[in-house]
């Protein structure tokens, strides 16, 4: 498709202009380059859920003292040691649950996965200890506070706020957010564990913010003044809790799913025209969503075998429409197949409802948050849909239909 092959060339200039900025990365970058349509590769967390908390998910603290030129801050020397004492405190209330924690590269304090209930318990700790706290995917704990510091913020008093971010390998990521003598500035503290769950201070940064807001759904959403190299302008949080079924309704339906590369979810559709949504580039979504795995295609087409099971489990669609409608070559028995990996500016959707019909199937009520749709706009309640899904025993289901309506910004239609 001409749109896919513009949208490869995007991807590919992008990735290699990243070279430039990210010499840590450059192997990595350097492999995506060249293999743009070989493997997709492990998505980048942008604190969707995305990916909507760590800023689908906040880009890894990590990055700001590398990527952006650092700030003076508007705390004292003494306010800044007290803030990276405090982090050090929080880790080690939470010291007895990193006890087994893995440091794979000691050089660099490179540690190991931890698992959402791990996370979960950590986050719920810090709560308990009273700090503000979340991690992707989970409530965030003690959100009041976010609140109460907006309200003074928005009195035009001074105010600050220390949210702590769990990310998935363990680190601490706390974002003290501060406003000052009518300046708004983010100081950040990194905290990383040895073996035995010793917590020591990775690095701190400090970057100026351009503007905040909350909205009345609860996202916390913070423009930052200098845009991170290949990152969000925008980034946030979802402080209000979302229901845990809707969460896991999320996880499980909607969250592997694209707005921007393909139509599933921004256009209306059923069976009678399922045809019009099916495109070589939501293959490797969907192939991810089945098995867990990222899909690695040669040549920039996929065997029939797998692409046609897959798809017909997962939409209401014949084998004889896939080879229809999306690029089969009978001569090598395989589908064309286009990936993308790099969305840094995405929109994405979380259940926020559901219904469970008389017909077995399931009704998703989804809101499409947009936090970083471009410098002057941002949403959360950009479009709404309504999906509908059949599930079976075997735990995998069908997307039967979807209903999109325009809400607060433009719905990104693709051209097929």
């Amino acid at each position: 498709m001409k749109y896919s092959k513009q949208r490869k060339i995007e991807c590919q200039r992008s990735l290699f202009e990243s070279i430039f900025f990210v010499a840590a990365g450059s192997f990595v970058v350097l492999l995506l380059y060249f293999g743009c349509d070989k493997a997709i590769s492990p998505e980048k967390e942008f604190s969707g859920e995305p990916q909507a908390e760590e800023s689908r998910e906040n880009v890894d603290g990590s990055s700001y003292g590398k990527e952006i030129e650092e700030a003076v801050s508007i705390l004292e020397s003494e306010e800044q040691e007290q803030l990276q004492e405090a982090a050090i405190s929080a880790a080690e209330g939470c010291a007895d649950l990193y006890k087994d924690i893995k440091v794979l590269d000691t050089t660099f304090y490179q540690l190991g996965q931890r698992t959402k209930e791990q996370r979960r318990e950590t986050v719920s700790r810090m709560g308990g200890l009273g700090y503000v706290s979340v991690s992707k995917g989970i409530n965030m704990e003690n959100y009041e506070e976010v609140e109460m510091f907006y309200s003074r913020y928005s009195d035009g008093e001074e105010a600050q706020v220390t949210i702590c971010d769990i990310y998935g390998d363990g680190r601490f990521g706390c974002r003290t957010f501060l406003y000052r003598a009518g300046k708004l500035q983010v100081y950040y503290v990194e905290i990383t564990w040895q073996e035995g769950g010793v917590p020591i201070l990775s690095h701190t940064s400090v970057w100026d913010l351009e503007e905040i807001r909350l909205t009345e759904k609860g996202y916390f959403i913070y423009t930052n003044k200098i845009k991170i190299s290949h990152g969000n302008l925008r980034e946030h949080y979802r402080i209000k809790p979302l229901a845990e079924d809707c969460r896991a309704l999320t996880e499980k339906y909607i969250s592997g799913l694209s707005y921007i590369d393909y139509n599933l979810l921004t256009v209306d559709w059923n069976g009678s025209n399922v045809e019009d949504i099916i495109m070589d580039t939501m293959f490797g979504d969907i192939y991810h969503m089945h098995t867990g795995e990222y899909l690695k295609v040669h040549g920039g087409r996929v065997d029939a075998e797998i692409f046609e099971e897959i798809m017909t489990i997962y939409f209401p669609i014949t084998i004889e429409q896939l080879h229809h409608c999306c690029g089969y070559d009978a001569d090598s028995d395989t589908y064309e197949c286009d990936l993308f990996s790099v969305r840094p500016y995405a929109p994405f959707g979380e259940v926020v409802d559901y219904t469970e019909n008389e017909d077995g199937t399931l009704t998703l009520f989804v809101d499409g948050v947009w936090p970083d749709y471009d410098s002057d706009y941002d949403s959360d309640y950009a479009f709404t849909n309504q999906v509908v899904i059949q599930s079976y025993e075997d735990g995998t289901f069908c997307y039967l239909s979807n209903v999109v309506e325009q809400q607060e910004m433009e719905i990104p239609v693709i051209k097929k």
